[in-house]
């Protein structure tokens, strides 16, 4: 790259960005930090009012229409697949759309022709039979590779739900692109830079270099599609932005090409307000930009994410208690120098909330720190009370491992934007695995044997020691089965449904996480204190399979700031992540796990037979680290206590707290206590 300053880099402040693909450099180098509230902001439009209330008009026809509204069966979705689509041409200041028209459903068969199939069929559509026959005879799909190589083993596994919610036929998601480089650099840049990474990948053509060199050449046709794309609807995004409406559009171009090549389990956008502070910081000091226009830009942005649909089956769905994308924007944090990155931007993406209305797209997501503003915390609380839309991550604990330039991918997988990638991996059901411990690997509700014929537990009373042993041993199978199952699935993924808009914006050299997830934590931890502090009595059936328990005397319960469930807890999570790291990761893939469900913890629950703690035959489990419903009585920082305990470097992943309070339980007052600060919100609660 050329390292003088390019007139549309003109009013920003030089460095190593210039010469290098370098965005954080670009921020750190020019970014404002903002102290105080949120007074300057502006209400929505006329324009904007009239756009939004055409999407609503929209949303509640798909609703009327089953939750479909239009669904393409003809035209394979592609970066470059589709004409321009348009809400309304002369009031949008910000456009694009999946397809050529909003809401229209693209057809993505890459991850497997059945579940598009299956999607469109579930709505009363049908694929246009000569795709269908082209995707089953001639083009091999993710899916179909994934099902060749699956040993009888792991389809059972998988069929009998000890580990379910796999990635096998759907976009695997948890990759992050830099939209942001798009809008900074232009995709002629791009293109440049990444054609001179596939130059210096060379040498000894090894498995690997062959790939990265295939890969790189399929990164570099992205962004030419992505190129042909803007133009289609009159802009060239070959050159950087010259202004900040057109960094939005940029930035959200390379956000589009994204969903519109994969329908990806968690499509998040990064951590972009601050980026585009920089441009309205500029535009505002040259006089060209005001704060209505400024807030216009982003609520047609914001409202653009909103509008983004997949075609998924109604099971998928079941299993997210919806059709979520998880478009999860991260905001505020500290930088590592010190400096807090909380900008006017950072209000006016949470101000969206007020001018559009709550919604759970995008995914709103707060880096919390003790070090944050005290106006910016105000503000973040004020906004959770008005439209409880906010998600918060403890941005102390991963700044520390990841700089100050990551975002959050779904909803608790943290990653270095453009230069760390995840492998998605779905969840390992551990209290499944508990029962299969007791039975000898038998599932207690098919009762088929599906993990090694390992001997049950004997006698008439559960003793811990001897649960907890072959516990170890069970979970030692389910995490080699598990791992041996992603590692297929991720190599068919990047066989047949790579994910090339969005890794070309990525360094070449990417570090990759290799996900896992657990489910069922709560249930298991009461379920070993119940065992080891009360009496349970197994209840066998007329085969000998153990199908129940009878717990005489209490037991301590997770969620209660109580050491002795919550080391179990502890325990049962670090045993589970030693048993993941036993094991070959694709790619050399960095192991970790997820404390988290989303709403899956409902699916799995259904799976699962009655658990010694006395949770009965399918009733859902808590979801991701939360205590199970009502056990947690000792209080809301008791139960977020035992929560805390958990390991991070364990649960590196991240760990999700789902945590609902009222704002009358925080006091009658005027006042809310948020970490060590006390704010005063000048807010009549009672009335919120």
């Amino acid at each position: 790259m050329a390292e003088t300053m390019q007139k549309e880099w003109e009013g920003f402040v030089g460095g190593a960005w210039t010469s290098n693909v370098n965005v954080r450099d670009f921020i750190q180098k020019n970014y404002t930090p903002y102290e105080g509230d949120e007074s300057f902001l502006a209400g929505p439009t006329a324009t904007t009012t009239e756009l939004w209330n055409e999407v609503l008009n929209l949303f509640q026809k798909e609703r009327e229409n089953g939750g479909v509204l239009d669904m393409d069966t003809k035209i394979v979705s592609t970066v470059n697949s589709h004409e321009a689509g348009y809400l309304d041409k002369d009031k949008e200041t910000i456009v694009g759309f999946q397809t050529d028209k909003p809401l229209k459903r693209s057809l993505q068969p890459f991850g497997g022709i059945r579940m598009a199939e299956e999607a469109c069929k579930a709505y009363g559509y049908e694929v246009d039979p000569e795709i269908s026959y082209i995707f089953k005879h001639y083009r091999k799909t993710h899916n179909e590779g994934v099902f060749d190589v699956y040993t009888p083993e792991m389809r059972s596994a998988r069929h009998n739900a000890i580990i379910t919610g796999l990635p096998d036929a759907y976009g695997r998601g948890r990759i992050i692109g830099d939209y942001r480089r798009v809008a900074l650099y232009g995709v002629d840049k791009l293109i440049e830079d990444k054609e001179h990474q596939k130059a210096i990948t060379c040498g000894t053509m090894t498995e690997e270099v062959i790939r990265l060199r295939e890969e790189l050449a399929e990164q570099v046709k992205a962004l030419k599609a992505l190129k042909a794309m803007a133009q289609r609807y009159g802009f060239d995004i070959s050159k950087p932005a010259t202004n900040a409406q057109e960094a939005i559009q940029w930035l959200y171009f390379g956000y589009l090409g994204a969903v519109k090549d994969q329908n990806g389990a968690a499509m998040s956008l990064g951590r972009t307000s601050t980026f585009i502070d920089i441009y309205i910081e500029r535009d505002m000091k040259k006089g060209i930009l005001t704060e209505e226009q400024a807030q216009e830009f982003i609520d047609h942005f914001i409202m653009k994410l909103r509008c983004v649909k997949f075609a998924r089956t109604p099971e998928y769905n079941q299993i997210f208690a919806g059709d979520p994308v998880w478009v999860t924007e991260s905001l505020g944090g500290v930088g590592v120098d010190g400096r807090h990155m909380v900008t006017k931007m950072s209000f006016r993406y949470l101000h969206t909330l007020t001018n559009l209305g709550p919604a759970p797209e995008p995914n709103l997501t707060v880096l919390w720190s003790t070090r944050l503003p005290e106006n910016w915390k105000k503000f973040c609380a004020k906004m959770s009370i008005q439209t409880s839309s906010i998600q918060y991550e403890n941005d102390d604990l991963m700044r520390v491992i990841h700089g100050d330039d990551y975002g959050i991918a779904c909803c608790v997988s943290s990653m270095v934007i453009g230069k760390e990638m995840q492998f998605f991996g779905a969840r390992a059901n551990l209290a499944k695995c508990l029962l299969y411990a007791l039975n000898g690997g038998v599932d207690e509700v098919t009762k088929k044997q599906v993990g090694p014929k390992y001997r049950p537990v004997v006698g008439d009373v559960l003793d811990y020691d001897d649960v907890m042993s072959k516990y170890i041993d069970m979970m030692e199978w389910q995490a080699d089965v598990y791992v041996n199952t992603l590692n297929i699935i991720h190599y068919m993924h990047d066989k047949y449904c790579y994910e090339r808009a969005q890794m070309a914006l990525h360094d070449r050299d990417v570090k990759r996480y290799f996900a896992t997830g657990l489910a069922g934590l709560s249930v298991v931890a009461d379920s070993l204190s119940a065992i080891k502090y009360a009496k349970v009595e197994p209840i066998r059936d007329e085969d000998g399979i153990i199908v129940d328990f009878k717990t005489t005397g209490d037991f301590p319960k997770y969620g209660n700031d109580d050491d002795r469930v919550d080391d179990i807890a502890h325990e049962v999570v670090s045993r589970f992540m030693t048993a993941v790291r036993r094991n070959h990761t694709y790619r050399n893939g960095i192991p970790t796990t997820s404390i988290l469900t989303i709403t899956s913890n409902v699916t799995y629950g259904k799976a699962t037979g009655n658990t010694p703690d006395g949770r009965k035959k399918g009733q859902p489990f808590a979801p991701g680290a939360n205590p199970m419903h009502g056990r947690d009585t000792h209080g809301a920082v008791a139960s977020l206590s035992s929560v805390s305990k958990m390991p991070f470097k364990d649960a590196q992943d991240g760990i999700s707290n789902t945590f609902t309070i009222i704002p009358g339980a925080l006091g009658k007052e005027d006042q809310i206590f948020s970490s060590d600060l006390d704010l005063d919100l000048n807010l009549d609660l009672d009335q919120q």
